[in-house]
C-alpha cells in the first residue's frame, strides 16, 4: 500500500474523530452561553475559514493532527466589555467543566455509535475452532488438540475470534492460569484446561494466539509457489513459479500454511526442501532470510507468495449472528465500557512495567493500521475508528496538564478550594504536562520507526 493511501486513510478515521472532539467543546459552551472565536480542525496556517452570525471563525488548517476551540478569555486576550459575561473565565465552575469534559465525552458516545452500527449489520464469522497447535508450547503442554473450539476464556463465554482476542490481551503483561473451556472435536463434554502465562504479552508486540502456541483454523491452502520475489532468498535459491513444495526439513508438506510455518520457525537457518517442478522432483537447499515483523521478531523469509486460489469455508466453520436495534445498542455500550477498562489497565500495567514501552503506537502506525482496514472494508474501518475513538477520549480524560482531564483536575480544586489555582502553579502544570506528552509522543514515533 502506497504511503499517500496510508496518509489519505489516516485523514479519513482522524479527521472526524477530531471534529467530533471539537465539536463537544463548543456545543456545550454554546449552551453555556460562551462566546466562541474559532473553530478549528488542524493546526497551522489555514486554508479554509469563514464566519457564523455570532462572530466564531470556522477554520481547515494545513496540519490534520488535531484541533481547538477558543473562548472568549480575559486570560488569553482583551474581551469586549460587551463580551464579558460570555467571556470562558466568567463561567461557574461546574460550566466550565462541562465544556471541558464535552469533547472527551462526546468521542465515548460517538464510539457507542459506531459499534451500534456494527452490531446491527447481520455478520458472518468463523466459529473458534484451533486449526493448528504448535510443539512445545503452552497450549501443547495444556493438552489442547486440533478441531477443539473455544467457548469460553477465564469462564467468560467467547463466539468468535475476535471475542478471544479481546479476552487475552485482557491478560497481557499478567503471569500464572489462564483457562480455556474447549469443545472436543469429536463431540462430547466441555473440557476446561489451564494454560501457564509468564508476563503475557509482556515484551514487544505479538500475536496473543501463537504466543500461547496455536494457530486459528483456515482453509487449507495447496503448497504452491505462485510468485517470487526478484532476488529473493527463494529466487536466488532456485524456487521458481510453479512449484510445489512437497517436503521442508524433512516434514511432508501437505499445505502452504505447513510451508510458512517451518520457514517462518527458522531464519538464517539452512533447509533441506523437495519440490515437484512439472514431471520433476528435485531437492533444493534454501535459507530463508532474517527479517523483522511489525512486532520486532525476527522471522524466516524466501520471498515468495502462494498460487492464489478461490477460499472455500465449510458450513460447519461458519456462524451467523443478528442482532436487533436495542440488542445492538446494549452490545456496543458494553464493547465501549470493556475497551475503557482495557485502556485504563493497559496504562496502569505498563507504569508497573508489566507491559513493555515498546507496546506504544504513534501516527506512523495508525496510518499503516487505517490503510490496512480501509482495504478490508467499510467495517473493517469503522471498527478502527471506534477504537481510536475511545483511545482519544479516555487519553484526553487523563489528569495530565495540558490535557481536558488536567484542567478538570484544576477546576475540581479550585470548587473546592472556593478559588481558582494560582496561575504560577498553573503554568508549571503545563511544561510538565508539555514535556510528558513529547516524551511519550517521541517515544512513540520511535516506536513506529523500528517497527518498519
Amino acid at each position: 500500500m502506497s504511503v499517500f493511501h496510508m496518509v489519505l486513510a489516516a485523514v479519513i478515521v482522524l479527521g472526524p474523530l477530531i471534529a467530533i472532539h471539537e465539536f463537544g467543546h463548543f456545543w456545550v459552551a454554546r449552551r453555556m452561553g460562551v462566546k466562541v472565536l474559532t473553530f478549528s480542525i488542524g493546526f497551522g496556517p489555514a486554508f479554509l475559514r469563514w464566519k457564523d452570525r455570532q462572530g466564531t471563525q470556522y477554520q481547515l488548517a494545513a496540519i490534520p493532527l488535531g484541533g481547538f476551540v477558543r473562548f472568549a478569555d480575559e486570560r488569553e486576550g482583551e474581551v469586549p466589555p460587551e463580551d464579558l459575561p460570555k467571556a470562558f473565565n466568567r463561567q461557574p465552575v461546574l460550566a466550565r467543566m462541562a465544556i471541558v469534559a464535552a469533547g472527551p465525552l462526546i468521542n465515548l458516545a460517538f464510539a457507542v455509535f459506531l459499534y451500534w452500527i456494527i452490531f446491527l449489520q447481520g455478520t458472518e464469522t468463523l466459529r473458534p475452532v484451533i486449526g493448528r497447535v504448535l510443539p512445545q508450547t503452552p497450549a501443547a503442554v495444556a493438552g489442547i488438540e486440533t478441531g477443539d473450539e473455544i467457548t469460553a476464556v477465564d469462564g467468560k463465554p467467547v463466539t468468535d475470534w475476535e471475542g478471544i482476542n479481546y479476552a487475552l490481551i485482557d491478560r497481557m503483561g499478567e503471569s500464572g492460569e489462564l483457562t480455556l473451556t474447549l469443545r472436543p472435536a469429536a463431540g462430547g463434554e466441555p473440557r476446561q484446561l489451564s494454560l501457564t502465562l509468564d508476563r503475557f504479552l509482556g515484551g514487544r508486540q505479538v500475536e496473543p494466539f501463537r504466543e500461547l502456541g496455536f494457530i486459528p483454523w483456515q482453509p487449507p491452502l495447496d503448497p504452491v509457489v505462485g510468485q517470487v520475489v526478484p532476488e529473493g532468498a527463494g529466487a536466488r535459491q532456485g524456487l521458481k513459479t510453479g512449484d510445489r513444495v512437497l517436503v521442508a526439513d524433512g516434514v511432508a508438506i501437505k499445505t502452504w500454511q505447513d510451508f510458512v510455518e517451518i520457514v517462518r520457525a527458522q531464519p538464517e537457518q539452512s533447509l533441506d526442501i523437495q519440490v515437484r517442478r512439472g514431471e520433476q522432483t528435485l531437492a533444493l537447499k534454501v535459507t530463508p532470510a532474517g527479517e523483522k515483523d511489525d512486532q520486532g521478531i525476527v522471522r524466516g523469509r524466501l520471498g515468495i507468495g502462494v498460487r492464489e486460489q478461490a477460499l472455500e469455508y465449510p458450513a460447519a466453520y461458519r456462524q451467523s449472528i443478528e442482532h436487533g436495534p436495542v440488542e445492538a445498542l446494549g452490545l456496543a455500550f458494553s464493547k465501549t465500557g470493556a475497551l475503557i477498562g482495557f485502556t485504563l489497565d493497559s496504562m496502569g500495567k505498563m507504569l508497573q512495567g508489566l507491559i513493555s514501552v515498546n507496546n506504544l503506537s504513534g501516527p506512523i502506525t495508525i496510518a499503516k493500521v487505517a490503510g490496512q482496514t480501509a482495504a478490508m472494508g467499510w467495517e473493517a474501518l469503522i471498527g478502527f475508528m471506534a477504537l481510536l475513538s475511545v483511545s482519544l477520549g479516555v487519553l484526553n480524560l487523563l489528569p495530565i496538564p495540558v490535557l481536558d482531564g488536567g484542567h478538570l483536575v484544576y477546576y475540581a480544586l479550585e470548587g473546592v478550594m472556593g478559588r481558582p489555582v494560582s496561575e504560577r502553579m498553573q503554568m508549571l502544570g503545563v511544561r510538565i504536562g508539555i514535556v510528558m506528552l513529547m516524551s511519550l509522543m517521541l517515544l512513540a514515533i520511535f516506536n513506529d520507526l523500528s517497527r518498519l
